[in-house]
């Protein structure tokens, strides 16, 4: 009996000693929870009770050099519901479907949807969002937001790029730089019961959205339209594919024009710029591929071969490495004999007998296919290189394509002829106009490039943009050389539809075969500078398959011409030549 009232009182001891851990451990664990934890934990609850709505930033402006806006925002309404809080969904839905233009049975789903936030419609017409915000439906959240607004339209759209419907960038210069337009959005916070719905009185707590910075970039609103118009003109006139032409400072890169038309409706960039508007074109390619394509900014996205404006590129070489002088001189009988390939001249007949400017005058085929023969393959290639033509110009738009070339180990004397003279291998346009630019800058290889500084909202400069300029690709001497030589041919030689009285302008035509060969389309072209003896803008239009007559310095010239008549004085550039030119064609090239 003791026995038995013995072991129940240490039972009983146990029993309390275990119960009274137990409350200490919760009173510890309690006062943790209210002391060391309890910010944590006060944030968990808020966070329980609070509902959040993002709030866009006003994405940058970009701007032309002069400060015209290319690109701004519009205000515009992102329309909500929240399910717990609707009264009356019917009339929800009724309302939202003849205000948004909705098939009724879509925003039914939207409504009938249990979920925190459901959106109905984004990029809403302002004076539509303020209707439907008059209806004060419980339940129904209109919020401002921006839209990208584009106030030139289709001006320089293959440049710009566009956004989304999240407001990032999605091509050219818009997602480049999305960083510094983009912004930092903000929220919308909002107090609810533990059924999700708003605590009346309590108020909305926002956290204000920061803008993006405005770039500022070298495009010049007026040069763009100048170019655009005649890139149009000879457009509708050769009844030619499209017509791309570049603008640009061949001594520090800003490029002041960039023209690819047919351009597109940057306002509504999903809307084909062709007649193949839905489904599928007749070759089968999806609305989405011929979409890529209208994107697609030929200067710097697509390679072509540059026919003989890469002459320029024979001459510099040849010069500088001594292997031709201007006084050099050549047959021409209408062709050359590389190898067991006869390869001709523009002019079947010939131009017999000829010094080296001569022969760029004519654009003489054979005089450069023997200026690249001297150099031979290696000595070719070791130019090729130091120019930069086997990098990219680092362009400061997404996409940029790499120069075609062969293989040194497979490059015999008949492709080295071909080469010479602008064909068998292909790089983008802007890649021949950096490389022009350098050896006629006095060579210096400069970095092409849109983005000029970065600003804040206001117009405070935040930052100056700086690219690389690599120097020395040819001497000063070959350089001054060069230009002499290609002022001739404007204003003796096969270029003279591109001169102007008064201004010394230098030049190269070039009329090439696309593949393959026999099809009978061409690429005409023009690359043009001014003034000859200090260039301050250098222009190259590109025409692809223009019917008719279709040699460059025929239809090519004349635009670089008529851009020149318009921009050489815009720029400040006076005319120096005080002679009147005589027009008459010393030189026999058609090229």
């Amino acid at each position: 009996m003791i026995r038995t009232m013995v072991y129940h009182r240490k039972k009983i001891w146990v029993v309390f000693i275990v119960c009274a851990a137990l409350l200490l451990g919760l009173v510890g664990r309690l006062l943790y929870l209210m002391g060391a934890q309890s910010e944590y934990y006060s944030k968990k609850a808020d966070d329980l009770h609070e509902r959040e709505r993002d709030i866009k930033a006003a994405r940058g402006k970009i701007l032309d050099i002069n400060g015209n806006i290319l690109a701004d925002n519009r205000t515009v309404c992102t329309v909500s519901v929240i399910h717990s809080q609707m009264k009356d969904p019917e009339k929800v839905i009724q309302v939202l479907a003849r205000e948004l233009t909705m098939d009724e049975e879509i925003i039914r789903k939207k409504v009938e949807k249990v979920s925190s936030i459901e959106r109905i419609r984004t990029n809403v017409e302002k004076a539509t969002g303020d209707a439907i915000r008059e209806y004060a439906l419980a339940g129904v959240k209109v919020d401002e937001d921006y839209k990208r607004y584009y106030p030139c339209g289709s001006l320089a759209s293959k440049v710009l790029g566009f956004t989304g419907g999240d407001n990032q960038g999605i091509i050219g210069l818009e997602v480049k730089y999305d960083e510094i337009l983009k912004g930092e959005p903000g929220k919308i916070l909002t107090v609810t019961d533990a059924r999700g719905v708003e605590i009346d009185g309590t108020g909305e707590r926002r956290k204000e959205p920061v803008a993006g910075n405005t770039l500022r970039t070298s495009l010049d609103v007026n040069i763009q339209k100048y170019a655009q118009q005649a890139a149009l003109k000879v457009m509708e006139e050769k009844q030619a594919e499209r017509v791309s032409i570049l603008l640009m400072n061949p001594q520090n890169g800003e490029i002041y024009a960039c023209v690819n038309v047919p351009e597109f409706d940057l306002n509504d960039p999903f809307t084909l710029n062709t007649e193949e508007t839905e489904g599928t074109s007749s070759d089968g390619k999806k609305k989405q591929d011929l979409l890529n394509q209208m994107w697609r900014n030929p200067c710097l996205n697509d390679t072509y071969e540059p026919g003989s404006t890469f002459k320029i590129i024979t001459m510099a070489a040849g010069l500088e490495e001594g292997v031709v002088s201007t006084e050099d001189r050549f047959f021409c009988p209408g062709y050359k004999v590389v190898e067991d390939r006869r390869i001709h001249c523009a002019k079947r007949t010939g131009h017999g007998a000829q010094n080296f400017v001569e022969g760029a005058q004519n654009s003489c085929n054979p005089v450069f296919i023997e200026v690249g023969l001297r150099l031979g393959v290696d000595n070719y290639y070791k130019y090729f290189k130091q120019f930069g033509l086997l990098k990219k110009t680092g362009i400061d738009l997404p996409g940029e394509a790499g120069t075609i070339m062969h293989n040194p180990k497979n490059m015999g004397e008949v492709e080295l002829a071909t080469v010479s003279f602008g064909q068998s291998f292909q790089i983008t346009p802007i890649q021949l106009a950096t490389t022009v630019s350098a050896i006629i800058n006095g060579g210096n290889r400069i970095t092409p490039h849109f983005g000029i500084s970065v600003e804040s909202v206001d117009g405070t400069e935040v930052q100056t943009l700086e690219y690389p300029v690599e120097t020395g690709i040819v001497s000063g001497e070959t350089s001054q050389t060069v230009r002499t030589i290609l002022e001739t041919v404007v204003s003796e030689g096969s270029g003279k539809n591109a001169g102007i009285e008064g201004f010394s302008i230098g030049g190269k035509t070039a009329t090439s075969q696309t593949l393959p060969r026999g099809s009978g389309r061409y690429i005409s072209s023009f690359l043009g500078f001014a003034p000859a003896e200090d260039p301050k803008v250098l222009a190259l239009c590109i025409i692809h398959n223009p019917k008719g007559m279709y040699y460059g310095g025929i239809i090519a010239a004349p635009v670089v011409r008529s851009i020149f008549e318009n921009v050489l004085p815009y720029l400040g550039i006076e005319k120096t030549v005080t002679e009147t030119p005589s027009g008459e064609n010393q030189a026999d090239g058609v090229d």
